[in-house]
């Protein structure tokens, strides 16, 4: 009777072992701040180290499905990444296209105002912003949607 618990509770172990490695370890994580609200995702693509294809990256910038934040024009917008993404080189993407030159630090900051300025390729109240792991090539993204807050 001893033995059948024992080989029944090894056995329950390994299946919940098998189980845990064959779940996928979660991508490093981006965070935007505005004022007091934070938004954080995992990659929306990629984050694996792997290089993305152009037209993955394309199709990933027309997302949907991404945080939302609102922000005054007169906020700054924080962005952070964990050291992971930060190691391999970061851009901010406004609307797909560079907004800032590649930074290895793990925190930026930009006023509020340029994410909603023509000037920048802003249109209307509502704006896509990406941060883009690697310096050259992308291999990851972490996309977020900032709502005017007037």
């Amino acid at each position: 009777m001893r033995r059948r618990r024992a080989v029944a509770t090894a056995g329950a172990v390994s299946a919940g072992l098998l189980v845990l490695s064959a779940c996928d370890k979660p991508t490093a994580i981006s965070t935007l701040t505005v004022g007091s609200s934070s938004v954080s995702s995992e990659a929306t693509c990629g984050g694996r180290g792997e290089a993305l294809k152009a037209a993955d990256v394309t199709k990933c910038l027309q997302d949907k499905g991404v945080e939302e934040i609102s922000v005054d024009p007169d906020e700054t917008v924080r962005f952070g990444v964990d050291p992971e993404i930060a190691d391999k080189g970061w851009t901010i993407l406004m609307n797909g296209q560079p907004l800032t030159d590649p930074s290895t630090k793990t925190y930026r900051t930009i006023p509020g105002s340029v994410f909603f300025n023509a000037q920048y390729g802003a249109q209307g109240d509502s704006t896509l912003v990406s941060v883009k792991e690697g310096e050259s090539n992308a291999t990851g993204l972490w996309s977020f949607r900032l709502k005017k807050d007037a």
